[in-house]
């Protein structure tokens, strides 16, 4: 078994990669904060802030089979890692949002990017989110001679708290009247967290190198809709489609923010919910179906409080005034 270092750990998708690999048998290192939570069982924690300069210096001299890296928004953290760590295979985990054409459906790894951004911060919008990411990208390509690339969709399942898949896993649970977009055949694409991780850590086994779209295959927004339904809808469940230009009208917008409904993208971003995941797909990454996505999300979100502020989705009140009145 390997030495494993993820850059991490604690939260979402860098704590399931450190799970995978620790139920593997690796030894496996994170590095975070420790403000998130706890890094997985069986695995050692080394308490940093990358924000500070020399934060990673505890880790010179230390030699690992593989590192994986999630840092989401600082170019700085990047570099600076790829400056300090020494390890055979390095995987920088970035993101879809890199491309600058986001509603051309069907694109590869091969499609324009953003021009390359080292400033930006997490204040800042999914454009200079996508621009340092591309930055980023560049200096893991340029600082080491193995590395792999994984631009990652939308990942959902168990330990999200973004709310952009996990609202209709509680939503259907609760049943009645819902509110959802009549726009069933607009694309949709996710991955859930576990299968994402499981490829990371299979492909830091293999050695494997490269850049792909990391992300589930290709379906639509209603058939994803009717599985997470036939997945945990109460029996009272009554979808009720409304318009896109009607949900706008009434101040609802897609995906994602207050008074929202995820999984819904305007036309200028469906080519973010189709991409070519076919490389992907045939270099091991294996999507489970979203109805065992569904059902782990629901169990996530009856860990989390009810009352707290969601990332998205439509309040209880909001989504009542939108319901046309029943007949009398």
């Amino acid at each position: 078994m390997g030495s494993w270092l993820v850059l991490g750990g604690t939260r979402f998708l860098s704590r399931a990669v450190a799970a995978e690999a620790v139920a593997r048998g690796h030894e496996v290192t994170c590095v975070a904060r420790g403000e998130s939570g706890p890094v997985p069982e069986g695995a050692a924690l080394v308490v940093a802030d990358r924000d500070v300069p020399g934060a990673l210096d505890p880790l010179r001299g230390r030699r690992f089979d593989a590192v994986v890296d999630v840092a989401t928004m600082s170019f700085p953290w990047v570099r600076d890692a790829l400056a300090v760590i020494d390890a055979d295979h390095w995987t920088f985990v970035s993101t879809i949002s890199v491309y600058a054409d986001t509603a051309t459906p069907g694109q590869g790894v091969d499609a324009p990017l953003l021009d390359p951004l080292e400033g930006g911060g997490p204040a800042d919008g999914p454009e200079v989110y996508g621009a340092v990411k591309v930055a980023s990208e560049d200096a893991v390509r340029a600082g080491h001679p193995r590395p792999l690339v994984v631009r990652a969709g939308l990942i959902c399942g168990p330990g999200d708290r973004s709310d952009r898949f996990g609202y209709w896993p509680a939503r259907f649970a609760r049943g009645g009247p819902t509110v959802v977009p009549d726009a069933r055949d607009q694309p949709a694409q996710i991955v859930d967290v576990r299968d994402l991780a499981a490829w990371i850590v299979s492909s830091g086994e293999r050695g494997l190198t490269g850049t792909f779209d990391g992300s589930g295959p290709r379906t639509t927004l209603g058939a994803v809709l009717d599985e997470i339904a036939a997945a945990v809808g109460a029996p009272d469940l009554v979808p009720v489609p409304l318009a896109p230009a009607a949900l706008e009208a009434a101040g609802v917008s897609p995906w994602a923010g207050p008074r929202s409904l995820p999984l819904w993208l305007p036309d200028s971003h469906v080519g973010i919910a189709a991409r070519d995941t076919s490389p992907a797909a045939e270099a091991g990454l294996v999507c489970r179906p979203v109805a065992d996505t569904a059902r782990a999300a629901l169990e996530h979100e009856r860990t989390l409080d009810p009352a707290r502020a969601r990332g998205a989705g439509l309040a209880p009140d909001d989504e009542r005034a939108l319901l046309p009145d029943p007949p009398p």
